[in-house]
């Protein structure tokens, strides 16, 4: 048990400590640790390229110290120091995001306050001075991290708030851009702009219906802020296109293999931005073709056959009825082979091709397809009547 002796002179060494502590934060020159700031913070190369003057960084620097060095003067956080402190983490935070400063180069710019008064405090300090400056390193750290944590809040924050802003803006230009036909080119430029491209670029275009939309959005989420990926909501459907880059190994080529594996409507050939919307209608018709269970998307050299089956379905003309009724006169194995013989034909264009697939010889794949010729009246090496089987077939 402590003598009421020993606890009164541990009482004077502590508040002699403090006194001490309090003149040396007195004597902390806040003019000359801002100056250090900015010779320091201005030698980040990407808070240096940031559109900042130099008088608003000064102007915030010599405010963060003077709350900084106020809240050290006190052993915990009291409300008006605390109140101060998140005044200039508002000011920096919100000036810093809407500067378009990165986080990372904010955050190291804020950790050099704690080197800057740590340094001034120990070069004014004498020897006798150690043990007090071992007890209140951990309230300088403390005063400096609370600091940042309300700065990188503030920051966030607004960053959200100009992320909203931007993306409500964007969304009317694309609602322009979909709803009226024949825009003017002024009018393209302005979206353009918008979207921060040239009326020049050239994008993909894909489309997804219904259940497909979660498939299509997840592919797209880790892309979207490094390839440009663009978005619209239609009433049934969501829209997506990115400007197009036929370099190996690029953002757009990683993207297109993506979404190659995903259940969509995609619109390969590249278009403008004015030809988006009726590129956008041809996706959204592409992805509707997906049978459930297909996978891939659906692209105009794999869908454009089953496109036309379908429309010419709808207006009534006639299809293969009469070639499968003609097949169906045939025994199962000699229907089965002139079936496969002429599919495998149509898909390769060639006779040597089509033989080593399955694995016959040219004469007799030429003999299947001259007999399916007499049987159904269609000739699969004369590409008008191709035609109708591969529609069809489709």
């Amino acid at each position: 048990m402590l003598t009421p002796r020993f606890q009164k002179g541990l009482q004077n060494v502590q508040f002699d400590d403090e006194q001490r502590w309090a003149d040396l934060l007195a004597k902390l020159d806040v003019g000359e640790l801002t100056d250090e700031f900015i010779a320091r913070v201005t030698g980040i190369p990407i808070y240096a390229e940031a559109p900042l003057p130099l008088s608003e960084i000064r102007r915030t620097g010599r405010a963060s110290f003077e709350a900084l060095i106020k809240a050290m003067k006190e052993t915990a956080d009291a409300p008006d120091y605390l109140r101060a402190r998140k005044a200039i983490a508002m000011d920096v935070g919100v000036s810093r995001a809407r500067a378009g400063v990165p986080i990372e180069a904010l955050m190291t710019a804020i950790r050099l306050d704690f080197s800057i008064i740590w340094s001034a405090i120990t070069s004014i300090a004498g020897p006798q001075d150690a043990l007090m400056l071992v007890g209140h390193t951990a309230r300088v750290w403390e005063v400096v991290d609370g600091y940042a944590g309300e700065t990188q809040q503030a920051y966030v924050a607004e960053l959200a708030r100009i992320q909203a802003e931007a993306a409500s803006m964007r969304q009317g230009y694309l609602a322009t851009l979909f709803s009226e036909k024949d825009l003017a080119e002024e009018t393209l430029e302005r979206i353009a702009a918008e979207l921060g491209q040239s009326l020049r670029t050239e994008y993909v275009v894909v489309a997804a219906m219904g259940e497909q939309i979660p498939a299509l959005r997840l592919a797209l989420a880790t892309e979207r802020a490094s390839a440009g990926v663009f978005t619209h909501s239609l009433s049934d459907a969501l829209i997506a296109f990115y400007p197009f880059d036929a370099r190996a190994g690029s953002e757009c080529q990683r993207l297109g293999a993506r979404l190659e594996n995903t259940s969509c409507g995609m619109i390969t050939d590249p278009r403008t931005l004015g030809a988006i919307p009726r590129a956008s209608l041809v996706a959204r018709s592409l992805a509707q073709l997906l049978e459930p269970g297909e996978h891939g998307a659906m692209t105009w050299t794999r869908g454009w056959a089953r496109m036309a089956r379908l429309e010419l379905a709808a207006a009534g003309a006639p299809g293969l009825e009469e070639v499968e009724r003609a097949l169906a006169n045939c025994g199962i194995t000699e229907r089965r082979r002139l079936s496969e013989s002429a599919r495998a034909y149509l898909r390769t264009g060639s006779i040597s091709a089509a033989a080593e697939e399955l694995f016959c010889h040219r004469n007799t794949l030429m003999n299947r397809l001259k007999r399916f010729a007499q049987l159904t009246g269609v000739d699969p090496t004369i590409p008008e009547q191709a035609a109708r089987l591969v529609v069809g077939w489709s």
